[in-house]
């Protein structure tokens, strides 16, 4: 990957939907060169994937709520497949210590996001504490995945 792959990729950050036409005029290059070079970072799996980002307060799911989620180690995969399979879960992450997960949530309100919590967080001997916090505002959004 050189140093022009890096400026189509960010680019795309920016714009997913940018036609190759478009995206060649960008960095320079031809719309012909610029296709190539996207289908070769899609093959090679440097793009995942071209997806959209959905503002949750536009469809009625703006409650965002950070968890973080102590588990016994033993049951740390179970429990993390488990609540990927949740609609409420919007990212999860297995983090360093292999006990604990960070988990973002969207939810309509409050009382959703306890029915959920209670579903799949209480009276379950599998995990040790929740620690939750709400998003009061957003000062900086990341967007589109690794910035380079």
């Amino acid at each position: 990957m050189d140093h022009l792959d890096r400026r189509i990729l960010s680019v795309l950050v920016e714009d997913g939907r940018a036609s190759f036409a478009d995206l060649g005029r960008a960095v320079g290059i031809s719309r012909g060169q610029a296709r190539e070079r996207v289908q070769r970072l899609v093959g090679e799996g440097v793009i995942e994937q071209f997806s959209v980002i959905i503002n949750p307060e536009k469809i009625n799911t703006g409650f965002s709520t950070f968890v973080d989620l102590c588990v016994h180690a033993q049951h740390i995969e179970a429990v993390a497949d488990e609540l990927a399979r949740c609609q409420e879960v919007v990212s999860l992450y297995v983090m360093s210590d292999l006990k604990s997960l960070h988990i973002h949530t969207l939810t309509e309100d409050s009382d959703e996001f306890l029915r959920f919590a209670k579903q799949h967080f209480f009276g379950r001997p599998e995990i040790l504490s929740v620690d939750s916090k709400n998003l009061l505002r957003r000062i900086k959004n990341r967007r589109g995945g690794v910035r380079l």
